[in-house]
């Protein structure tokens, strides 16, 4: 079953005729995603591979989207993503970095009081394998299997996933929280829902520097949280003030360490690997 995308996941592809939201649609057409329609302004009426392409959400609307791929320029994001809120779109993931703190915060606020799901910005998506892939994963390192996969870092997600599948492995669905500082999804939401995925048996957590927000992951983990979770946390040797890539990677006043994120990870139960290469190993120790 897996969470978040599935085969009921139909997709629409705002900025379409973009690089980004070109090539990536194609993509996610190959994964055999549904991908049903983009929105270019002014360019209605053309197709991107067999894709129709609509002058406005709205008008798009007509073939029957459930999720959005948002892949425009950041000042424009928030424009983008109320469109697709005010016409009752459940799922809003945003490819686009760098969006401005407070557009992301009136996005997210927004979505939760409509009862709406964010993820993102800056991450790629969520995948379902051979279901549905909503975003940038490549899609030859998937394998069907019972392995959660949550990530705030991108291309670390696509080893630490291509490590489980080469093991024998495979994953119910990965997701992508994102990279900066302010993101829809945190670990404890996608937690929660594999917490009641029957086809979910164990979780991978991929943290990194910064924010608290594996700390705060523990806590739950120790204290809600029934299914084994193995973690890896990236930037060990980052001194402190390291920007690591991501905008939400900030050591800050000794908080946000990768020592203190491991520390709250093995207190809560949680095996936590040195090297990407380990996570396998750990999976197959905690499953038996």
């Amino acid at each position: 079953m897996g969470i978040i995308v599935g085969e009921d996941t139909r997709i629409l592809v705002q900025g379409i005729t973009g690089h980004q939201g070109s090539f990536n649609a194609l993509q996610m057409l190959k994964f055999g995603s549904k991908v049903v329609a983009g929105t270019s302004p002014g360019k209605g009426g053309t197709e991107v591979g067999g894709i129709k392409v609509y002058n406005s959400v709205e008008e798009a609307m007509k073939e029957g989207p459930n999720a959005t791929f948002i892949s425009v320029a950041a000042p424009y994001v928030l424009d983008a993503a109320k469109e697709a809120l005010y016409n009752d779109i459940d799922l809003i993931y945003i490819l686009t970095e760098k969006v401005p703190f407070h557009d992301t915060m009136k996005i997210v606020n927004l979505a939760r009081s409509m009862g709406k799901l964010v993820l993102g910005p800056n991450g790629p998506g969520a995948t379902t394998p051979f279901s549905c892939k909503l975003g940038i994963m490549p899609n030859q390192i998937f394998r069907k299997g019972g392995i959660g996969v949550i990530s705030r870092s991108g291309t670390l997600t696509y080893e630490i996933v291509n490590l489980i599948t080469e093991s024998g492995l495979g994953e119910s669905t990965v997701v992508g929280l994102g990279g900066d500082p302010v993101t829809g999804m945190n670990f404890i939401d996608a937690l929660e829902m594999f917490k009641d995925d029957e086809d979910t048996e164990a979780v991978v957590m991929v943290g990194e520097i910064g924010g608290t927000a594996e700390e705060e992951a523990a806590e739950y983990i120790k204290n809600k949280f029934n299914k084994p979770v193995v973690a890896y946390i990236t930037g060990r040797s980052a001194p402190p003030g390291k920007r690591m890539g991501h905008a939400g990677a900030i050591i800050t006043r000794g908080r946000g360490t990768a020592e203190s994120k491991v520390k709250a990870l093995e207190e809560a139960g949680v095996r936590v690997g040195s090297y990407p290469h380990e996570v396998p190993k750990l999976l197959k120790e905690v499953l038996g």
